[in-house]
């Protein structure tokens, strides 16, 4: 026991470990600081970096119950507190205060052992700006702030395209963009085939618009069921008053929303917007499962993955919660989970704050939600096992290189160089992250070459390997294997720049040169330092297949990069001498259309349309743009494609 400021003894577990497994000195004194108020606890490691961060009602329990009895906790929990050397609290004012700050720090320190949602892709919305006088639906990837409806997140690219059609077609929305839209002068095809109703350029009832945006609403929304009953009540009354061209227009539309009914799954008969949350998990890796229903029927399943963590399962789905619900523009009435949680009303009112609509939160013992729950289980068991089943075959790819290059551990993080240039000009350099087999995104970093006068691709990645592994700036921890494309010079190149820097030796280095077919070679080739002929890989095809994915991932990375610094050059360039054009300008100029080409084969009235430009002002930039001295400068230097790169 060790008496707390106040008196209190605090029960710190240290008489039943010994003196190896239990905490150390400094968490003893620590503890026995600690409040019994609310806050946020920051978990540390012996090198200060945040493993853990964590929220309790009562600090000091919370903190005690990690420490106390440490030979009693599961192993994977043991191993991790083993590592925890340190750590730091900060009081709140309240639970709800904790619970916010607790989000706040997750996502600014991404630590280790937290739950971070990873669904390996950004999931496709529909938007509808409802400002514009002809509202129609696009489909972006990102939720803005500007007063927009956002409907989703959709399964897929597919999905996403499927229910755009649909909804277009059935409601006759415009499908052409704001520019285009503003200087049509006739109708476009859609129009002529009956699935427009032509508000580009015919005179439209603006009411009647928008009721068809109002159904469409409906329809996005999940309550089908509700626009089927109206519109058979209006069919009924138009067929009544002998309308029949507006009764069989509603027809084709009962018809058309019948169909896609049908297709969906009905998974409950009280027909409320809830969401269903499944759980499964197995040492290294978990999965959840959200099962979105609405109206009644199944309209989304997604998965998302997680590492292991410190939490428990209800602190796994709480963390859940709170990461994923603010960003959702359509929350349910209802979220079902499978574990009690310890702060679920304070958790209910953040939902209701973050999201303006009241959602709630429970956990059932009885009846139809806890099979629903238990459907939702079994689909987060049957994705973990796929995962993992993949992850296996992963690691036997990864073993597999690991011997062919002689490394003495599996390649867990792998790097990889490649430059992009025309003719020396924006030269860049793209890296790339394979984490266990995998891309990571996040990782990628983008060089601009800043050093280099002339065309020297031995130079430009002798920089970005220098600006990579620069001690005072070093980004990120370093690779398992360092791959760069280009072959034996590019390898030479690296092992001096590693050197150097003081890191050759510290993992592993290996370069890739495509196939010389002249030669009669039939694959890539891969070089390692120390030896003249390239590793073979023999009957082992898939560690170098690896290694192949891993260089095309960093050269259209490089390519993507070199263009748009390429689009953003010419464009600027083009515009020196514009009449009235200055730096806003050209940014906005930039912006609205991405590259010359474009901006040079648009009309005026979509240069008028840029922020900045008056009809007048797009007038002389379009009549500067197409002097016959510019347009022939200009038209000659976009003949480069990506593929010339």
């Amino acid at each position: 026991m060790v008496m707390d400021m106040g008196g209190e003894e605090v029960n710190t577990g240290c008489e039943e470990n010994t003196e190896a497994s239990g905490p150390s000195l400094l968490i003893l004194e620590k503890l026995a600081q600690v409040t019994t108020g609310p806050g946020v606890y920051l978990m540390k490691d012996g090198e200060n970096r945040i493993l853990y961060v964590g929220k309790a009602k009562n600090l000091r329990r919370r903190l005690a119950s990690y420490f106390q009895r440490m030979d009693r906790h599961p192993v994977k929990t043991g191993v991790l507190v083993a590592k925890i050397a340190d750590f730091d609290t900060i009081l709140t004012e309240s639970e709800n205060e904790a619970l916010l700050l607790e989000s706040t720090l997750i996502k600014r320190h991404r630590p280790r052992y937290n739950v971070i949602l990873k669904d390996d892709k950004q999931y496709p919305f529909l938007r509808l700006d409802l400002s514009h006088p002809f509202p129609n639906l696009t489909v972006v990837r990102r939720i803005q702030k500007d007063h927009a409806r956002y409907f989703g997140p959709f399964s897929s690219g597919g999905a996403v395209r499927e229910t755009l059609k649909l909804v277009n077609r059935t409601f006759r929305l415009r499908t052409c963009k704001d520019t285009v839209m503003k200087g049509r002068s006739r109708p476009c095809l859609n129009y002529q085939m009956g699935v427009c109703i032509g508000a580009c350029c015919k005179e439209v009832d603006t009411d009647a618009y928008r009721r068809n945006v109002r159904e469409a609403v409906l329809v996005l929304k999940g309550k089908t069921p509700v626009l089927l009953t109206k519109l058979q009540r209006e069919m009924k009354k138009a067929a009544l008053a002998q309308n029949f061209e507006k009764a069989a227009e509603i027809r084709d539309k009962l018809f058309a929303l019948e169909r896609t009914r049908e297709s969906q799954v009905v998974v409950a008969t009280d027909l409320v917007d809830r969401d269903i949350l499944g759980r499964a998990e197995v040492p290294g890796m978990g999965i959840f499962t959200l099962m979105r229903v609405r109206s009644g029927l199944l309209v989304d399943t997604r998965h998302f993955a997680f590492r292991e963590t410190l939490a428990d399962p209800g602190e796994q789905i709480a963390s859940f919660i709170r990461q994923y619900y603010p960003e959702q523009p359509q929350p349910p009435r209802e979220i079902l989970v499978p574990e009690d949680l310890e702060d679920r009303e304070a958790l209910s009112e953040a939902l209701n704050t973050w999201t303006g609509k009241k959602v709630t939160i429970t956990r059932p013992l009885r009846g139809e939600k806890v099979k629903l729950l238990e459907w939702a289980k079994s689909n987060a068991e049957k994705e973990l096992e796929e995962r993992m089943a993949l992850r296996q075959g992963d690691e036997a790819v990864l073993e597999t290189l690991a011997a062919k290059l002689g490394m003495g551990g599996l390649p867990h993080r792998i790097e990889c160089f490649d430059n992009a240039n025309i003719s020396g000009q924006n030269p860049v350099t793209g890296m790339v992250v394979f984490i266990d087999g995998r891309p990571d995104k996040n990782q990628y970093r983008r060089y601009k070459i800043r050093h280099v006068p002339e065309q020297d691709d031995y130079a430009y990645m002798n920089e970005s390997l220098r600006r990579r592994f620069a001690a005072e700036k070093l980004e990120g921890p370093l690779p398992d294997l360092l791959l760069v494309d280009g072959g034996k010079g590019q390898l030479n190149i690296a092992i001096e720049v590693l050197k150097d820097m003081g890191v050759f030796g510290s993992f592993h280095v290996a370069a890739i040169a495509k196939m010389d077919t002249e030669k009669g070679e039939s694959e890539d080739k891969i070089f390692i330092p120390g030896r003249m002929n390239p590793v073979n890989f023999g009957k082992d095809p898939q560690a170098l297949f690896l290694l192949m994915r891993i260089r095309d991932e960093a050269h259209k990375t490089a390519v993507g990069f070199h263009r748009k610094q390429r689009n953003k050059s010419t464009l600027h360039s083009r515009l020196d001498g514009a009449p009235g054009v200055g730096p806003k300008r050209k940014a906005a100029l930039l912006s609205h259309f991405g590259s010359f080409k474009k901006l040079l084969a648009a009309p005026v009235e979509d240069i008028s349309s840029v922020d900045g430009f008056s009809p007048q002002s797009a007038r002389r930039l379009y009549e500067f743009l197409h002097s016959s001295e510019l347009a022939e400068a200009g038209f000659k230097g976009i003949g480069v494609t990506g593929e010339d790169v």
